[in-house]
This record gives structure tokens, sequence and C-alpha cells, in this order.
């Protein structure tokens, strides 16, 4: 008797917990969003907050919380019940806030809803420098040790870590100096620097004002919006690494829920709406699932760790 009334109670149990799923949400959902309004990553989280809340049939708020690399944000969401209503619109500082000891929790505190899109770091120089490709700056750059100086977005920045390994790939050595996302191609504007490492988003106005020039970027393929522009791989370096994008919610959220949200971002992303939005800010719509996202996010934090180890910015 008292095995079939445990049997019995968890079966309720189950029937209660998949009725509650299948009833989310009921209320309002809160996005995250680890970086200032006007960001590449605020706009991105914005439009797709749009397109989901549509197939939620609730509203999807974007708060800007900033501060230490992202683990403002992290710490925030990482507090709230696991219960769907407060996501993270997540990215490759995860793991740099981590390992820069800015906070405790790292990427398996969380549990991946999807990963939506992928950004490349583009090295840009001044219009009228002259290097006509990223092969010309970097032998000028072999040629005079430590006189090329290139500007990222701040010390342990994903842009820092990228030309740290651009460096590295291609044996030479850059003079590294950290901006934040405005002043690096200002800087560069201003001969103060010869190159900059940024996301397309920070420099397409430029770009498109002929001010600058991309030579490469960091990614797997060429850019819609900038297709005259070869990867670094074509270019003889091997290297592939992205900024990514994605949302997240508290580890201990279930699963049912998850899939819910799955299902209502990725339509969102997968909208001509929002590729189109994505193109002009130089991202890419990428979609891994849950799983897939979480294991992605694992390997990306071993190499991440691995650059920071190597220009002395892992704490742990």
């Amino acid at each position: 008797m008292t095995r079939r009334i445990a049997t019995a109670a968890v079966l309720v149990l189950a029937a209660a917990s998949t009725a509650w799923a299948q009833a989310f949400p009921t209320r309002p959902i809160e996005l995250t969003v680890l970086f200032g309004a006007g960001s590449a990553a605020d706009l991105l989280a914005r439009k797709l907050a749009e397109g989901a809340a549509k197939e939620l049939g609730q509203p999807v708020a974007v708060v800007n919380r900033t501060g230490a690399g992202g683990a403002i944000g992290y710490n925030h969401v990482k507090a709230q019940p696991p219960d769907g209503y407060s996501l993270v619109w997540n990215s490759n500082s995860i793991s740099t806030a981590y390992h820069a000891g800015n906070m405790k929790i790292d990427h398996t505190a969380f549990a991946g809803i999807a990963q939506l899109t992928s950004e490349p770091v583009s090295i840009a120089v001044k219009a009228d420098a002259p290097w006509k490709d990223i092969k010309a700056l970097l032998a000028h750059a072999r040629a005079r040790p430590g006189e090329v100086r290139i500007g990222n977005s701040g010390r342990g920045s994903f842009t820092h870590l990228m030309a740290v390994a651009i460096a590295d790939r291609a044996g030479v050595t850059f003079t590294h100096v950290p901006f934040g996302r405005e002043l690096a191609v200002t800087t560069v504007l201003g001969e103060k620097i010869e190159a900059s490492a940024q996301l397309p988003a920070e420099i397409m106005a430029q770009v498109t004002g002929r001010l600058v020039r991309v030579l490469a970027i960091v990614g797997e393929q060429r850019l819609a919006s900038l297709p005259d522009v070869p990867t670094l791989k074509e270019s003889g370096i091997d290297l592939t690494m992205s900024l990514w994008r994605g949302v997240a919610a508290p580890k201990g959220t279930p699963e049912a829920v998850i899939a819910r949200l799955e299902k209502a971002f990725v339509q969102a992303a997968m909208s001509p709406e929002f590729r189109e939005f994505a193109t002009k800010m130089g991202a890419t719509v990428q979609i891994r699932g849950p799983r897939d996202f979480d294991q992605f996010i694992a390997r990306d934090d071993k190499d991440i760790a691995a650059l920071m180890e190597q220009i002395g910015l892992k704490k742990q």
C-alpha cells in the first residue's frame, strides 16, 4: 500500500509539473543584458525580446545590469528562482568575468536555452593606411616588434583576447591598448594607434563612411555585410573564434520551460526581420540547442582560460 501511495504521489507531482510548464509563462519575463544601452549586445537582445514576446504571449523586458565585465548581471540572474522568469543574454563574458576573478560562479551555474548569434572580431585600420590586407600589417609588425599599437574594448575583453591570439598565431608582437568601444576606432582615426580589434557593429558607421578599412575578421566565414573582407583563416592564420551570444537561465530550470523558451527565442532569431537586423549589425544568426550550447560553452571556456593565462589575467 505504501509503495502504491508513493508511486501515485510521484505521478501527481509529475503531472502538476508538466501542467505548470505548459502554462508557462503566466507573467512577464526579464532578460538581463550585461552591457549598456545602445551596445551591440543591447540592441540584439531588444530585437530578439520583441520577437520572443510575440511567441510567448507575455512581455520580455530587457534590463541592463552592467559592471565588472558582466559579473553584476550574472550574479543577479543566478540569485533568482530557476523558474524561467529571469534570463540572461550571455556571451563569452561568462568565461572572461569568471577567469578574471570578477565572480565566483562560472558557466556551470546556468542552463543554456539557445545560442542565437555570433559576431567575429574585426581588425580595422584607417582608410588611407599603407596596409592593404592583414598579411601586410602582420609583416610590418613582425619587422618592428611592439611598434604596432592595436586598440581593444578593454583589458581582458574578448577583443583583447583575439588580438593576443592573432599575435600568437602570426608570431608577432603588438602593443595592446585598451579603450572603450567608441574610443578605439576614434583613436585609429586620430592615428594614435595603428589598428583596432573591435566588433563589426562598433565600427560599421565608419566603414560605411569610408573612414576605416577592415583587413580581416576572426570568424568561420565572411560576413554578409562585409563580403569583400576575408577571414583570418583565408589569410593563412588558423583562428576562427567568434563572440557568441545566447540566452540562459539559472541551473535547475525545468526542462519543459527551457524547451518553451528555446522555441520562442529561436523562432525570433530565424525571422527575416531579425536576420536582416543582425546582418546590419555585423552579426550572424547561429543556432545551438540547450545541450549543444552548454557543451560548446564548456569548450570555449577552456580556450578563453588558456588565452587569459597567457597574458597574465587568469585568476581562477
